[in-house]
């Protein structure tokens, strides 16, 4: 028999011995053989398995460094030196290898006998993670490190437990705006006025409500645009709007009906471009309605939340963070981070919607911004 002959026998004989379970043969028979073909990426698998069930963890990883050398993209051999790195306690770099794994099996069509494998990994890397995030935890409070609501964010980003969102305007975007999702009343002199407001604003949407007239669908068909059905709410008074200015002008009967909260306005920097903008509406959204995520047209802008009939189980999410309304509390957010609202109670919720320049702007850069949307408008 031939040298290559009898390579090719032992490692018959090796395979034999590992798909039977004899894994101490295996290992004695398959560990010559991949001394002298490193590059056989199935000898080295089934030596590296045929360790892991001996306990032999150098032996595995030296297996499996074979398979990785011909083949880096091997998620088999990735997860076991996952497992291997997890026996020696190198955490961060046990999550490594899982991570990798779990990435390239996202992009392929995984044969039966390793979707297992993958759950077990994708396990292993979330219990490796809570362990890294307890400690950075354990060592932060050890040290009373200041816990901002922005650091706290960047955690759980850093984590995988929110994502980033972007700006997404559909229609214009402005550049180096920061991407915030929420803004802070505090940031804003005009609120505290505007908000001991609410009482009076709120008897003028209760007259509003009683006399059961003015509120329409907030998506209503427009026979001269395409029709884009948007979650089934399109022409739909789940979620219905009152206007007190539209299209770039007061809704005069509107107006007379509930002047004080269109009083109350006049004095915030509303964001006012031509027929756009700004926006004032009562927004009410039905028992069980939900608005679907979206993003907003324009960066340029901040909308504004004046809560004012808020039942229990109604919410509001912009990018990674959810809300809840609070009567009387305003929220201001950046509606070209994707956003989303729901109504789980069994009463009405409505609110007071108006929008605002986003306060970084110069006073040139929101001519400008009205200017060009004017010549918009003319085309």
């Amino acid at each position: 028999m031939t040298p290559q002959a009898a390579l090719e026998a032992q490692a018959r004989a090796g395979a034999a011995a590992f798909q039977a379970g004899r894994h101490e043969e295996a290992r004695r028979l398959l560990a010559p053989v991949l001394a002298r073909v490193p590059k056989h990426v199935q000898i080295a698998l089934m030596l590296a398995h045929s360790c892991r069930a001996l306990g032999d963890w150098p032996g595995l990883e030296q297996a499996v460094d074979a398979a990785l050398a011909a083949d880096p993209g091997n998620i088999r051999a990735l997860i076991l030196k996952g497992d291997a790195r997890a026996k020696a306690g190198e955490a961060r770099a046990a999550s490594s290898f899982y991570e990798r794994a779990l990435a390239l099996a996202d992009t392929v069509l995984l044969p039966a006998d390793l979707q297992p494998e993958v759950t077990r990994a994708r396990a292993e890397r979330d219990r490796l993670a809570r362990g890294y995030r307890d400690h950075l935890e354990n060592w932060l409070a050890a040290r009373a490190t200041p816990r901002t609501p922005r650091f706290a964010q960047a955690l759980d980003i850093m984590f995988g437990e929110r994502q980033v969102y972007q700006q997404q305007p559909h229609m214009f975007y402005f550049p180096e705006l920061a991407p915030r999702q929420y803004f802070e009343r505090e940031e804003f002199d005009w609120v505290p006025a505007l908000e001991a407001q609410t009482p009076a604003i709120l008897a003028e949407l209760n007259g509003l409500l009683a006399a059961r007239d003015g509120f329409r669908p907030y998506l209503a068909s427009d026979p001269g645009r395409p029709r884009v059905d948007f979650h089934g709410l399109n022409d739909n008074p789940d979620w219905s709007s009152l206007y007190l200015f539209q299209n770039g002008a007061p809704v005069e009967d509107n107006v007379a009906r509930a002047p004080q909260t269109f009083a109350a306005l006049q004095a915030l920097p509303l964001c006012r471009i031509g027929p756009r903008a700004p926006t004032i509406m009562f927004s009410l959204l039905r028992p069980g309605a939900r608005i679907a995520p979206h993003t907003g047209m324009l960066n340029t802008r901040l909308i504004c939340h004046l809560p004012l009939i808020v039942p229990p189980k109604c919410a509001f999410r912009v990018g990674n963070e959810v809300r809840e309304w609070e009567v009387g509390k305003l929220l201001i957010f950046d509606d070209t981070i994707e956003h989303e609202a729901w109504n789980d109670s069994d009463e009405d919720r409505v609110v007071l919607i108006f929008d605002v320049w986003r306060p970084e702007l110069t006073a040139d850069e929101r001519a400008a911004i009205v200017d060009m949307f004017a010549a918009v408008d003319a085309y």
